[in-house]
């Protein structure tokens, strides 16, 4: 880190590699932080869990209980030791309350002032932060198992919200949907039907394409599996942060990732992700490291994989039952993670122990870094001498 930091200040290495090696080191070093609780608010299993991206200091959960939380992730105390305060709660008591298990919630992308609710009731609910009351509720015709906000939406404020489908697309329950972090007009659908859709909402004739895992080989597939995602439902959707890939999760225990642009199958081999929901589950990517990782539930663990390899780096365990959803903090390389032990656990970089470099390396960087400070001295004398000459 040392040899970063010096060729840095040299002018010898660019800024953002030194951030990627540091981002890159926190996520590898990634452990339970017995320091820090989360208020245990939630009576049922944990669905879902949402940090809003404007301070970083702010996060949502929503149970099978029908119970949304606010949490304040900022140690206020200052103290090794302390709680993440439960800020607002929105309780079986309160007339405004999910009647069903709450499936999916999500702060609005822009502002913390409002954040949205999905439920089993058949509602979706936009709410005022402040007075925890919704401003909006929108009913539905069957149980609703995600909603998604584009993250980068100038030119509309939709709100894909899943739940029954039509003839002329799935043909099972939606169980999950993400807007593209790349296209503000695309976005992706999956479904018990073993499909995942490709849409451009400016578009109402139908889907773009359907996710093939055979990439189009009839050969490879049976009947049944041909143009199907998984051989299984699909019950997992995440695009990475630049949009360019999307990966999907199934109940065949397999975890695929697509060329968003295209709809390929990379090809890339996670090996065998076990998956028994039967709702959806909320799986996550790391932002600004290299390279870059898949935070997937597993069984009562969290699993670390590298994104383009499919190599599995580490196995978060903590929780007591199974884990429904995680959630990557990027401004500080966190993960929290919820399950249906009614736990949020916060899984932090291990405290880094003091670098001890090489004498070789240290002493060849300094070396570098004097001979371009030569350079810029002697850059100067000949400039001074030849205005002299005249």
């Amino acid at each position: 880190m040392l040899g970063f930091l010096t060729a840095r200040q040299a002018g010898l290495d660019d800024p953002l590699r030194l951030r990627r090696a540091e981002s890159t080191r926190r996520v590898l070093n990634l452990e339970l932080n017995h320091d820090r609780d989360v208020d245990r608010i939630h009576s049922n299993g944990i669905n879902t869990i949402d940090i809003e991206v404007i301070e970083g200091r702010y996060m949502l959960s929503g149970g099978a209980d029908g119970v949304v939380v606010v949490y304040d992730l900022e140690n206020n105390s200052r103290k090794s030791q302390y709680t993440c305060k439960a800020v607002g709660t929105v309780g079986r008591s309160s007339r405004y309350a999910h009647r069903f298990s709450v499936e999916t919630v999500q702060w609005y992308p822009h502002d913390t002032g409002m954040f949205v609710s999905s439920s089993f009731d058949k509602t979706m609910k936009v709410w005022d932060t402040e007075t925890l009351k919704p401003a909006e509720v929108f009913q539905f015709e069957g149980n609703v198992y995600c909603h998604h906000m584009s993250p980068i939406a100038r030119k509309h404020s939709l709100i894909a919200g899943v739940c029954v489908t039509s003839s002329h697309s799935h043909r099972g329950e939606v169980l999950s949907v993400r807007w593209s972090p790349r296209y503000e007009h695309i976005l992706a659908t999956a479904s018990t039907d073993s499909r995942v859709l490709v849409w451009d909402v400016r578009r109402a004739s139908g889907s773009l394409f359907s996710l093939d895992q055979h990439n189009g080989d009839k050969s490879k597939a049976s009947s049944e599996a041909v143009n199907t995602a998984h051989n299984g439902r699909v019950n997992g959707l995440c695009f990475t942060v630049d949009g360019l890939y999307l990966l999907t999760m199934g109940t065949d225990d397999r975890m695929r990732l697509w060329n968003s642009a295209n709809g390929k199958n990379t090809l890339v081999n996670y090996g065998k992700v076990s998956n028994e929901s039967r709702k959806g589950l909320k799986i996550t990517v790391s932002r600004s490291c290299s390279p870059e990782f898949v935070f997937v539930p597993c069984g009562s663990s969290v699993a670390v994989y590298t994104l383009h390899t499919g190599e599995l780096v580490t196995m978060l365990r903590g929780h007591y039952n199974n884990v429904d959803c995680c959630q990557f903090h990027p401004d500080y390389q966190e993960l929290y993670s919820g399950g249906k032990d009614c736990n949020i656990l916060a899984w932090v970089p291990a405290v880094r122990p003091p670098d001890v470099e090489e004498e070789g390396t240290a002493a060849k960087v300094e070396i570098l870094a004097q001979q371009e400070q030569l350079k810029h001295v002697w850059g100067v004398v000949i400039r001074r001498r030849s205005l002299f000459s005249f």
